[in-house]
């Protein structure tokens, strides 16, 4: 069963609330998805480490309701 590009919106919101959240349909067929999230929480960690936050908030649907998920993590600009 494929997510929506709404439910994983809300997860990574609810892992990461002061998060902004893009995410895109990147075939239209709810399984292959690109996620922008950028997040004060992401300052000081490396990419790998923001990856995992995200990667954690969307508890664990990674390979398995989410197959492709293509992600940009960004650190606000002061």
């Amino acid at each position: 069963m494929a997510m929506d590009a709404g439910e994983i919106e809300r997860l990574i919101r609810d892992g990461i609330p002061d998060a902004v959240v893009r995410i895109d349909d990147l075939r239209g067929d709810g399984d292959h998805y690109a996620a922008y999230v950028e997040s004060p929480a992401f300052a000081g960690k490396t990419r790998v480490q923001q990856h995992q936050m995200v990667y954690a908030a969307l508890r664990g649907q990674m390979g398995n309701e989410l197959h492709a998920l293509a992600l940009t993590t960004v650190v606000p600009k002061a």
